[in-house]
């Protein structure tokens, strides 16, 4: 991989030894050459996982995690590095254990799911109903799983677009309250991951007002295995479950922001962040370590090519996994003249393809930015975006026109929400050569007038009849 990408940056390199005369191709060029050799990103990466580690919102390490956020903005020389703090409800983990019972005793590996109710501090113990799909869940009868732990050991796909998450995504998010409403008592899914590994992996589970609340949690993939072995032999499984947690409702996240001020149109924003918590057991190095880093690495450079027109500004969203950011920013924020929004938050590995806002790609700036990333392997993609993160979802749903970077994700599962989410995992050629992608992006954005609100508009609007 690092052979490849060091010939991707040969040819970039070489590319731009034949510079355009368009000012702001070349410009773009020039920030993109010098992204896939800086260090911005990478000493962001490792300064985070080394002096804040894990950072659950809401918790003491988030505190420290602001504090570090301000401090890292201010010295790359942002201006405005300013908190915006919302309210959240958070929830802290506590001790955590499950074992098979019968047919004979076995530790299992699992971590609890963000959000889960605790257990009695005895546990809960019951049979288990296994299903091989989620779709075999759904299709249990009312009052079938009555005294029962429903355990789901559907396998995730790998994919370069990582596609096989949001497939699977409702077998965490809305898998215990199905599971509620046909009686049973807990809820056990295979981790939401690609790789075979005895390290769980977490994730916010979504209460279904209609169903009772029961404790989940996720098995790796190795012990979700097991089961699915030990129940081909036939003997009935029962499984003891503890889960202990606290939820705080009153406590507090923070959004940091910086900004490099624009020159001609400081009031139109260009608009680029990633998610600042992380889940706990591991460093959150690439969740979302790394997509900040990608994030500030790119404001950073785009603006220091030379003074923007537009304003660029790169927000650290405090509580993106257990969906408390988007709202708050979305209300900070609805106001704002944002021409453009993006957010990182798919690892480390290098970009392959970008969707452009709706109507833009065929423009003379964005056929600009295509051909400047063509030579280190990104493509345009030919559908539009439709949005580029989680803490960007509400904005982008009252107009604002979102960019979205695809990165290689097909070893990001295998890591993330678990204990090995952690600085190892980042290969700094790989990430450079995404800030390349976005800092090209973003210089292009923030240097030319163009209008991607009224592009996307002019798309959506109805074509006239015949």
């Amino acid at each position: 991989m690092r052979v490849w990408l060091l010939a991707l940056v040969a040819v970039a390199l070489g590319a731009a030894t034949q510079t355009s005369a368009d000012p702001l191709r070349s410009g773009a060029e020039a920030v993109r050459d010098r992204a896939l050799k800086d260090a911005t990103a990478y000493d962001y990466v490792e300064s985070l996982s080394v002096e804040v580690g894990p950072r659950l919102a809401g918790s003491e390490a988030a505190a420290r995690a602001r504090d570090w956020g301000v401090a890292k903005l201010t010295s790359l020389g942002f201006s405005n590095v300013h908190v915006e703090p919302f309210p959240i409800t958070a929830w802290l983990r506590g001790p955590e254990e499950a074992e098979i019972v019968a047919p004979r005793p076995q530790k299992l590996a699992i971590i609890g799911l963000g959000g889960s109710v605790p257990t009695p501090p005895e546990g809960v113990e019951g049979e288990v109903a296994l299903f091989h799909s989620y779709a075999d869940l759904l299709a249990a009868p009312p009052g079938s799983l009555t005294g029962k732990i429903a355990v789901v050991t559907q396998p995730m796909p790998r994919a370069t677009e990582g596609t096989g998450y949001g497939a699977l995504n409702a077998v965490r998010r809305q898998g215990p309250s199905e599971a509620a409403r046909r009686g049973a008592v807990a809820y056990l899914l295979r981790s939401l991951a690609t790789g075979l590994s005895r390290e769980p992996h977490t994730g916010a589970l979504n209460y279904q007002p209609d169903a009772p609340k029961i404790p989940a949690a996720a098995l790796s993939t190795i012990d979700a295995e097991l089961i699915d072995h030990l129940a081909a032999r036939g003997a009935p499984l029962r499984i003891r479950l503890k889960l202990a947690s606290t939820t705080v409702p009153n406590a507090t996240a923070w959004t940091v922001e910086g900004e490099i001020k624009g020159t001609e149109h400081p009031d139109q924003i260009v608009q680029v962040g990633g998610h600042l918590d992380s889940w706990d057991p591991g460093t959150g190095s690439i969740d979302d370590g790394a997509g900040m880093a990608i994030a500030v690495a790119a404001a950073k450079l785009a603006g220091a090519q030379n003074p923007p027109k537009r304003t660029i500004r790169v927000a650290l969203f405090g509580a993106e996994e257990m969906d408390f950011a988007r709202l708050a920013f979305a209300a900070a924020h609805a106001s704002d003249n944002i021409v453009v929004i993006g957010e990182s938050d798919i690892g480390s590995d290098r970009a392959w393809e970008v969707q452009l806002p709706a109507g833009s790609a065929k423009t003379p700036e964005m056929l600009d930015y295509a051909a400047v990333v063509a030579p280190i392997g990104v493509v345009v993609g030919p559908e539009p975006s439709r949005g580029s993160g989680d803490d960007t979802a509400d904005l982008v749903k009252t107009g604002v026109p979102a960019f979205a970077v695809h990165q290689d994700a097909s070893r990001y599962f295998d890591w993330h929400h678990s204990s090995e989410d952690t600085l190892d995992k980042v290969d700094r050629d790989q990430l450079n050569q995404a800030v390349a992608t976005w800092a090209a992006f973003v210089y292009v954005a923030a240097n030319s007038d163009i209008d991607f609100r009224a592009l996307t508009a002019a798309t959506s609007r109805p074509k006239p009849g015949p």
